[in-house]
């Protein structure tokens, strides 16, 4: 039901509704000059929330409707790392909405937030950032709360980073993998890295049932929460399980690194005796300091795995191959992350097809 009246100068409308316990609330607004104007704010309120209880919650705050949507939708569906990547999200939207209500989030008002935040950030952050801002609000969209997406056709800028080197040429990942003591935990992490490629958290999350060395195989079914150390966890994708062969040199390596470390049947072998298992920044610094005593390029830990990755395309390795020893979902992801490699060796497949041409032609 609705009804108008004149208050002052000015008209009101007010709409009588039942709101989810069946009790009778009244949503009221004014400053209307002429009468039609309410008639026609009030339709537009009827015909964009037909219950009218969405009406109000258009009231709320964005942030506090991202907020009590992280916690019912993704709080118990996620892994703990991702759900903090969610509340980090929600730390930074607070800084850059405050206060600001669903109802008030416009195109205009959103883009300019983004800009804001792409200023002190990198474009993969900003992007991060308003896919989980975005996935909220078309949540808030399907509730009829709010009748347009204000985050549609968003453009993502970012702070421009400085180029870094992401891996290592053969000469010095050789010269890497020769000079590393791996009877240390840390040269040990280092060194399984740069031959098999796998992930930092599935290397820490290794026990001694996981490694085969009579078959020179290392099972990859868990990884270790190295960040909020919670312990094992499941690998990043079904597909990351895996098994991953290694050569005569690394299963020597790894024997007489259990000869001289206790390795217990659940306990990761490459935690040290004070059951501290080596964050990212600590693993990240001894490989930086490795890398300036040979005199070789920095790269990150996570180098290592492109380096690997690198390394066996540009010998002829098949990109399946390094697709399924890597653990990735699909062989596109691959495809994608080293198109800059495959690219340069289809040239040079396209000068050895010629070659072939020319001598079975000629």
């Amino acid at each position: 039901m609705v009804s108008y009246q004149k208050r002052g100068n000015v008209w009101q409308y007010e709409i009588s509704y039942k709101d989810a316990d069946g009790k009778y609330k009244k949503l009221r607004k004014s400053g209307f000059t002429r009468k039609s104007d309410a008639i026609l704010a009030a339709s537009k309120i009827q015909s964009d929330h037909p219950n009218l209880k969405t009406a109000k919650a258009g009231s709320e705050t964005f942030v506090s409707y991202y907020e009590r949507w992280i916690k019912t939708y993704k709080k118990n569906a996620v892994s703990p790392i991702t759900y903090n990547k969610y509340q980090n999200t929600a730390k930074h939207a607070r800084k850059l909405f405050g206060s600001l209500k669903l109802k008030e989030l416009t195109k205009l008002t959103y883009q300019e937030k983004l800009n804001e935040f792409a200023k002190t950030h990198a474009r993969r952050t900003v992007s991060c950032l308003h896919k989980q801002l975005r996935a909220c609000i078309l949540e808030a969209m399907d509730e009829h709360i709010i009748a347009s997406d204000p985050t549609r056709k968003a453009v993502i800028t970012g702070r421009a980073l400085p180029k870094v080197v992401k891996t290592l040429n053969y000469q010095d990942w050789a010269k890497l993998i020769t000079h590393l003591d791996t009877d240390r935990i840390d040269e040990m992490t280092i060194y399984l890295a740069a031959v098999t490629g796998m992930r930092y958290g599935e290397i820490v999350g290794l026990t001694i049932h996981d490694l085969d060395l009579n078959r020179g195989i290392i099972n990859v079914n868990k990884t270790w929460d190295y960040k909020y150390k919670t312990g094992f966890m499941k690998t990043k994708t079904a597909t990351s399980n895996r098994k991953v062969a290694i050569d005569q040199t690394t299963i020597h390596r790894l024997s007489h690194y259990l000869s001289h470390h206790n390795a217990e049947n659940d306990r990761p072998i490459l935690m040290d005796t004070n059951n501290h298992v080596l964050v990212s920044a600590e693993i990240n610094n001894a490989l930086t300091a490795k890398l300036q005593a040979l005199s070789i390029p920095r790269i990150t830990f996570h180098g290592l795995r492109h380096t690997h990755a690198s390394i066996l395309l540009y010998r002829g390795v098949s990109v399946l191959s390094v697709s399924r020893r890597l653990g990735h979902s699909n062989i596109t992801t691959t495809q994608s992350t080293y198109l800059h490699i495959i690219k340069e060796l289809e040239s040079q497949d396209k000068n050895k097809i010629i070659s072939i041409l020319n001598d079975t032609l000629n």
